[in-house]
Parts: structure tokens; C-alpha cells; sequence
């Protein structure tokens, strides 16, 4: 199958909102496309397709040598994306008439051929392709998929094409490589189930609905422990005879950016935690903890400063034995005699948090801001360990997000569907005269506020930089988020923790948005 289907396959992917229409169109994909090319477009969907050879730099090149140069940057500045420019700036060559290359075909060649003949041969792709399929082939050789589909939607479209839960899938998913050629036969009736022959493989998390009041007010004290919501990333710590891995709350490894937790993953069990920084026993703000995502190779110095440890909230397998059927009050006694038993170093197990009534447990959380914790986390105590998100046995209590009345200062294009759209709003807070950046937001509106956002940033732009818009300093953004913190790295002296869009202030004039030191007052130093 060629490369041309599977551009049909991403724009049709691109253009179709609705999440059962693209469901549907990787369900068609999956019974449709032949082996191994179906695997080589579900590994690029999933994130999973590691080409080490093509890197974006090259095709830039590529294209830099055969386009006026001010054309193509005018060009990228209109569109947005760069696989997009180059697919539709590419000059067509005369004379070029060779087959498309197949999916398997390209990553076969691409992990073949030498760096030195490897620009010739994506130009001679380029070359054959249409603009469609030209934009397939730079987004497979280069990573960065966006068309609206993760991981997640792509793995359960294959239980749905199946027929087999989700969960299943999810188990054997990282003990088979790309192109997933026994998990299709397997899928398929046509073979065994895979055997992960002992690999360390992600287990599908148990995850939290957010606590609503009416939820609150259910509640009986008794049936119900709770936990400190901590401020770092969720991770699983598999560990057996067949290695050891760190898993994201999505299923990515991240092992390689913590290689100071690997000596203590010498033991037989599946965990379930929080990654958090830790120095002389005190939780860093989760600042701290970005400096160490998404480092594949972190120095000793890196690791020094920010030293990384994991929390322990849950235990999923001991040795070879599933606990996950077990009630929670089960799981945290066998978690609690493992953790005795093992003494695993960088790693303590999440307190329990003793309450009597749920008004003391409200009064608890009332308290979690000025101890700079994110929240409560409330789970039933008979509740086994259920894959998902299932209402009613788990509950996330966040204290109330603050907010800031702020100015909209600059503007950049998103990516996937949102590429047409200015997207990514920068904005600032006043420091005397002067308007200073302080965060950065791309969610929390509507559609209907994205277009109206759209167009005044368009009707209104002072300067352009590459894809980033400079806007007249008028409209004020009221801006929710869960903590500020100090940080160096910004001129504001200060970073937000998951800033959104609460509201668009039409209503208030710009010289009345709010001021930096009313946002350092919400530190819990006083921003000192």
C-alpha cells in the first residue's frame, strides 16, 4: 500500500471533528491496509515509529536548495506548518514517473540507506508524490503526527475493529514491536495472544473524576480514604526478570529521562505513584520537576539539582500475583507489607490522611494551597482497581484554581486542526508602565470564542514573527491556573501552573488588567 493511502487516510483524519468519524476512518484503515503497512501507519499514529535517520534539518535543506528563499519563509509564516509549506512549495520535476514507495518501504529504506545518499532519496519521494502525499511522507520520516488522532483513539479503534476490550490490547501492546504483526494475527484469530515473555509492559491506570459539589454532598465519611494530590506527573514503575521501565500516565517510556530511579527498580512488582523532585524531604513546585521531562539523556548536574523520587500510591502486581481485583483498603495493606519488605531506595509510600467527618476532610483541602499541595484525592475503600476512569470510585478534589485579569500581548498558530487558527495567546500583567509577559495559554475557550479570538488577533496585529503575531495591547483575558511559582527562567520572575482561558474581558479596559505584584502575592512566600 502506498504512502498516497495513507495521506488520504491523515487528511480525511484531519478534516473529519467528530471523534466516531475518525473511529470509523482507522477502523476502515485497520481492515483494509495489508501487513505490514497498516502496523507502519498505526506505530505513526501512535507516536510509536522511531526513525533515527531523517531529521527535520534535512528536509529543510531539502527544500531551502530548490525555493526562492524569501517565498518559502512568506510562504511557512501563511500556513502555519512546515510539513504542510514544503508539501505544497515542492517543485514539481519533470521526467519523475517511479512508482510511489510503500509504507513498509519507506521505513525499510530509510533505516538502510546511508546519511550520505539519504537526501537523494526523500527529493526522489518528494518528487513522485502530490502535495497530499508529500505532506504524509515529511510528517512519517520526521515524527510530530498531529491530525487529531492519539495514541489512545488509535488503540481503542482497534478494539473496536476487533472486538477485543481496550484493556487487553493495552497489555500486550509494548512487549510487540512495530509493525504489531502478532497483535494482528492475534486481533484477527489467526494466532495466539501475544506473550510478553516477561517484558515489563504498561499497565492501563486506574484514573479520577474531578469532585463535584453534588458529588461532595453523597459522600459517607466512612466509605471513603483520601490521599494528598501531589504535584508531579503519574507514573507505573514496572519492574521484573524481563527489565524495568517508567511509564507516563499515557503509556510513554519515560525511563531514559530518570536514570538515577533505574538501581532501585531491582524488584518483581507492578506500582503505581507520583515522579515528583524532592530535596531534604520537601516536595519541589512542579517547575522544578519540568526541568527534568522530556531530557533523554539528563546530565549528572541536572540530576543533582533536581533529584527525582517517586511517591507510592498503589500496587498493581506483586511478583507474578494480580492484585487489581483486590478492594483498595486490600491493596494499600499489601502495598504498605511490600514496601517493608523491599525498602526500595528514592521511593516512600503517599500518607493516608485521617479524617472523621467529611466537613474536616473539606477543612483539610481548605489548607492545601498554603501547603502548597495541588489537592485531595478521595477512593473508596472497597473499589478494586479499574482501568479508566470509572464515576464513583475515585475522586480528584483540587483546591480552586486563581485567577488574573490579563492582557493579550502576542499570538501563534496552533498545530493539527487548530494550524488555520491563532491559538497559542502569550499574555502579561503590568509592572509599572511597562507590560510583562507571564504565561502562555491554548485551552480553556470555545469554538465560537477561538474564531472571534481569531479574527480580532488578525484585525489587530502590530508585528509578525515567523508564525507569532504582536497584537495591540487591548484586550484583557481573564486567566485561570492552579499555583504560581518563582522561577528565573522568566522575565516576570514567575511561572503558572496550567494556565487556561477563563473568560474574554471585552468588558475591561487594558490600563485596568491586573498588576505582577498582585500575582506574586498568591506565592506562598509572598513572591519575597
Amino acid at each position: 500500500m502506498s504512502v498516497k493511502l495513507f495521506a488520504a487516510l491523515l487528511e480525511s483524519l484531519v478534516y473529519t471533528p467528530s471523534r466516531n468519524g475518525k473511529l470509523r476512518l482507522l477502523r476502515d484503515w485497520f481492515a483494509t491496509a495489508p501487513d505490514p503497512d497498516r502496523g507502519v501507519g498505526l506505530a505513526a499514529l501512535a507516536g510509536e515509529l522511531a526513525l533515527k535517520t531523517a531529521k527535520p534539518a534535512l528536509v529543510r535543506d531539502l527544500v531551502a536548495a530548490r525555493t526562492d528563499p524569501a517565498l518559502l519563509a512568506l510562504s511557512h509564516d501563511y500556513v502555519g506548518d512546515f510539513a504542510e509549506t514544503v508539501a505544497l512549495i515542492w517543485p514539481e520535476r519533470p521526467g519523475a514517473n517511479q512508482p510511489p514507495p510503500g509504507l513498509a518501504e519507506v521505513v525499510e529504506l530509510l533505516e538502510l540507506t546511508s546519511k550520505a545518499d539519504l537526501p537523494d532519496l526523500i527529493a526522489s519521494w518528494l518528487d513522485v508524490l502530490d502535495s497530499s502525499a508529500r505532506f504524509a511522507l515529511i510528517k512519517l520520516v520526521t515524527g510530530g503526527l498531529r491530525v487529531g488522532a492519539s495514541a489512545r483513539l488509535a488503540k481503542t479503534a482497534l478494539a473496536d475493529w476487533s472486538g477485543t476490550p481496550l484493556d487487553d490490547i493495552e497489555e500486550v501492546w509494548h512487549g510487540v514491536a512495530p509493525p504489531y504483526l502478532a497483535i494482528f494475527r492475534w486481533l484477527e484469530g489467526k494466532g495466539p495472544r501475544p506473550d510478553p515473555n516477561g517484558a515489563p509492559v504498561f499497565r492501563p491506570l486506574m484514573l479520577a473524576h474531578p469532585l463535584e459539589e453534588k458529588d461532595f454532598a453523597a459522600l459517607h465519611a466512612p466509605d471513603w480514604r483520601a490521599e494528598w494530590k501531589w504535584d508531579g506527573i503519574r507514573v507505573q514503575v514496572t519492574s521484573g526478570p524481563g527489565g524495568a521501565r517508567l511509564w507516563s500516565r499515557g503509556g510513554e517510556d519515560v525511563s531514559a529521562s530518570f536514570p538515577d530511579l533505574a538501581p532501585s527498580l531491582t524488584f518483581h512488582a507492578v506500582l503505581d505513584g507520583e515522579l515528583l523532585v524532592v530535596r531534604e524531604g520537601e516536595v519541589a513546585p512542579f517547575s522544578d520537576l519540568q526541568q527534568r521531562l522530556n531530557r533523554k539523556a539528563p546530565g549528572a548536574k541536572l540530576q543533582q539539582q533536581h533529584p527525582a523520587m517517586i511517591r507510592l500510591y498503589d500496587i498493581l502486581m506483586d511478583g507474578e500475583e494480580d492484585l487489581r481485583g483486590l478492594p483498595f483498603d486490600a491493596r494499600r495493606a499489601r502495598l504498605e507489607a511490600w514496601f517493608a519488605r523491599e525498602r526500595p531506595a528514592l521511593m516512600d509510600v503517599s500518607p493516608l490522611i485521617p479524617f472523621a467527618s467529611m466537613a474536616e476532610l473539606a477543612a483539610i483541602r481548605d489548607g492545601t494551597r498554603a501547603a502548597s499541595i495541588e489537592g485531595l484525592m478521595l477512593k473508596r475503600a472497597d473499589s478494586a482497581y479499574v482501568p479508566g476512569r470509572t464515576k464513583g470510585l475515585w475522586w480528584k478534589w483540587k483546591r480552586d484554581p486563581l485567577t488574573i485579569d490579563a492582557v493579550l500581548m502576542y499570538a501563534q498558530r496552533g498545530h493539527g486542526k487548530r494550524s488555520s487558527f491563532y491559538s497559542d495567546f502569550t499574555f502579561g500583567l503590568w509592572r509599572g508602565e511597562e507590560l510583562v509577559p507571564v504565561g502562555k495559554a491554548y485551552s480553556g475557550y470555545t469554538d465560537e470564542e477561538l474564531l472571534w479570538l481569531d479574527r480580532w488577533i488578525r484585525n489587530n496585529t502590530t508585528a509578525r514573527f515567523g508564525p507569532v503575531r504582536e497584537v495591540e495591547k487591548e484586550l484583557v483575558l481573564e486567566v485561570a491556573f492552579d499555583a504560581a511559582q518563582r522561577s528565573g527562567r522568566h522575565k516576570s520572575g514567575v511561572a503558572l501552573r496550567f494556565p487556561r482561558i477563563a473568560r474574554i474581558r471585552r468588558d475591561k479596559p487594558a490600563s485596568e488588567a491586573d498588576r505582577l505584584e498582585t500575582l506574586m502575592a498568591t506565592i506562598p512566600d509572598g513572591g519575597a
